[in-house]
């Protein structure tokens, strides 16, 4: 029987680099989009490609009672998945003068929070299925070592690490992994704004990563050559920290 992984923030960038590369390792693949169902969509075209099922699930994250709605329909009708990947964030990036009440509050609900919504409702049916699991939330370099501009984010994203390291204590004797990564700088959209040249220089490689790269190292994380591994933050960011 094929194992099930839910990708949230599947539509563009790491996450649909994530559901691509899941699915060439033989998961079928649940999409998770906010906004772009047309970018779902065409990443889901691409998981059946690859001769396993997709299917879309449309819900905020930052929307508790929404989200698990969705996601308690989706189990009674599909069952419960095998993994998670937790990926869909969002920035607001300002001095911490200049940070609005607003700004604070989206990155947090949208970052933090969706971590609770989503594998809230998930959690229990995956115990019951007793087959193990596998949980990867995507933190970030500015969570384990702060930036500029990003205390918001940083915020959110340092809440993952020990959101990640105390719940994979508690599921470890039930053989489900719960692990987090950590990125650099990658080329995606939400660094298409940044000072190339400048940031490069920061980045011992002198170069961004590539969504590819992120994918991988999550594809590591929820196959059998990482059974042993749970409670871990994986950096990938060119040698930066």
């Amino acid at each position: 029987m094929t194992k099930t992984i839910l990708v949230t923030g599947a539509s563009k960038g790491i996450g649909a680099a994530t559901a691509r590369r899941l699915a060439k390792d033989g998961f079928d693949i649940v999409l998770h989009y906010n906004s772009d169902r047309e970018g779902a969509a065409a990443v889901a075209q691409d998981v059946v490609a690859s001769g396993v099922e997709a299917r879309l699930l449309q819900f905020d994250i930052s929307k508790r009672d929404a989200t698990r709605e969705v996601l308690e329909n989706d189990i009674a009708e599909n069952g419960a998945p095998y993994g998670i990947v937790l990926n869909a964030g969002v920035t607001r990036d300002a001095p911490f003068p200049a940070l609005e009440d607003d700004d604070w509050d989206s990155v947090l609900h949208t970052n933090l929070d969706g971590f609770y919504n989503v594998i809230k409702p998930l959690l229990m049916p995956i115990i019951q299925r007793r087959q193990g699991g596998r949980i990867v939330a995507l933190t970030s370099i500015a969570g384990i070592a702060g930036n500029r501009g990003q205390v918001n984010y940083a915020a959110s994203k340092a809440g993952i690490i020990g959101a990640v390291k105390s719940l994979a204590l508690e599921l470890a004797k039930r053989k489900i992994t719960v692990n987090a990564v950590a990125p650099g700088v990658i080329e995606t959209q939400m660094t298409g704004d940044l000072p190339e040249d400048e940031v490069k220089t920061m980045i011992p490689m002198r170069r961004y990563g590539t969504t590819d790269e992120i994918a991988g190292t999550i594809a590591f994380l929820c196959s059998e050559d990482a059974s042993y591994i749970t409670r871990q933050v994986i950096s990938v960011n060119g040698g930066m920290l």
